[in-house]
């Protein structure tokens, strides 16, 4: 059997950290007694109204188990046998969910290729030219992601200026939210304006990467499509049977904006890491560090003496590129020790 090395700290992924001691409270507290399954239960109830008051009457929240589930469930809704969906090159739907789309969906992903991981209006009308093509897949969707894969923010003008471009061509804007608690954060607005607000059709809300465990909405904001999400996530495998034990963790990450202290911090985390780097030597920021994760290039023996004792990952090997990243329950003390290192590995 396998046993995991011990690392003082890892800076791999914020999927790495464990729950928030609020949101344990929250399933405890779920616990007690039966309860209808399937969501037919007050705590599924609470978090729908949850989910009203922070995005609009109009939005209509569903609780799942994972990431790709919900980007599953989302895009779903709103494509047909025949469509695509535009994407960056970076996005986790194209990278980073064993082709889950193309596979479950049908559909093709059109990929664009970017400097920072963000799409932007011409991004989009450069890929249109198959629209009303027999021979060609017809895009349908626009998703971007909120942060994107590379630590980039989208200010809720971007996104705004894509929900008009993609509504202009007949499309619709879908948002991968696996962290969009960290934008808002870093952007220091609430939810509903980078959603509701900027245009956006379909989005996830995650909550796993911010202190839960496996529970994570997608949220419809058109109302021509929410009546189909209880069929196709049953379909998608994305019902949860004791749906309480989900639907109380994501309501208790909306109450008293839970999600935003979490983020904050995760992101105070990495902000306090990208400034210990300034100034050493073969190190420098490969994107601007927007929400809680830093892409690094580092000479690959430090990067080698690092591993030795932190779990991270290279993102691109070649380019000596590493992805650092923070979470809730990061310390300053663990930034710290983590700095010293870095230290002495580039010989600082």
């Amino acid at each position: 059997m396998l046993i995991d090395p011990i690392y003082p700290k890892s800076f791999a992924s914020d999927n790495h950290a464990g729950v928030h001691p609020d949101v344990l409270d929250a399933m405890t507290a779920a616990n007690h007694g039966d309860a209808p399954a399937y969501g037919s239960d007050r705590w599924t109830a609470a978090f729908e109204r949850q989910i009203k008051e922070a995005f609009g009457n109009e939005a209509e929240g569903f609780a799942v188990l994972n990431g790709t589930g919900a980007n599953i469930v989302g895009l779903s809704l709103m494509l047909g046998r025949y469509d695509a969906v535009i994407c960056p090159e970076s996005a986790h739907i194209a990278t980073h969910e064993t082709g889950a789309s193309e596979r479950l969906l049908g559909v093709k992903l059109i990929t664009v290729p970017t400097e920072d991981g963000k799409l932007r209006p011409h991004h989009i009308t450069s890929r249109l030219g198959a629209l009303g093509t027999t021979y060609e897949p017809q895009p349908r969707v626009v998703s971007v992601s909120q942060v994107t894969e590379l630590g980039t923010c989208y200010s809720p003008g971007e996104l705004a200026a894509l929900a008009q471009t993609a509504h202009d061509s007949g499309m619709r804007l879908h948002l991968d939210g696996a962290r969009l608690a960290n934008a808002a954060a870093y952007l220091d607005c609430d939810l509903r304006t980078l959603t509701t607000d900027a245009g956006v059709d379909v989005f996830s809300f995650g909550g796993t990467k911010n202190g839960a465990l496996a529970a994570e909405a997608v949220v419809v904001l058109d109302p021509s499509l929410a009546h189909a999400v209880p069929f196709l996530r049953h379909q998608s495998l994305q019902l949860a049977s004791k749906m309480r034990f989900v639907s109380a963790q994501l309501s208790a990450l909306l109450t008293d904006e839970l999600w935003r202290r979490n983020a904050a911090h995760a992101n105070a985390m990495t902000a306090r890491l990208v400034a210990g780097l300034e100034g050493l030597p073969g190190v420098s920021l490969a994107f601007p560090a927007q929400g809680n994760a830093a892409f690094v290039v580092l000479p690959k023996n430090a990067t080698a003496a690092l591993q030795s004792r932190y779990l991270f990952h290279y993102w691109d090997e070649d380019a000596g590129l590493v992805r650092w990243m923070t979470a809730f329950d990061t310390t300053p003390e663990q930034v710290d020790d983590f700095l010293d290192d870095i230290r002495k590995a580039v010989g600082a």
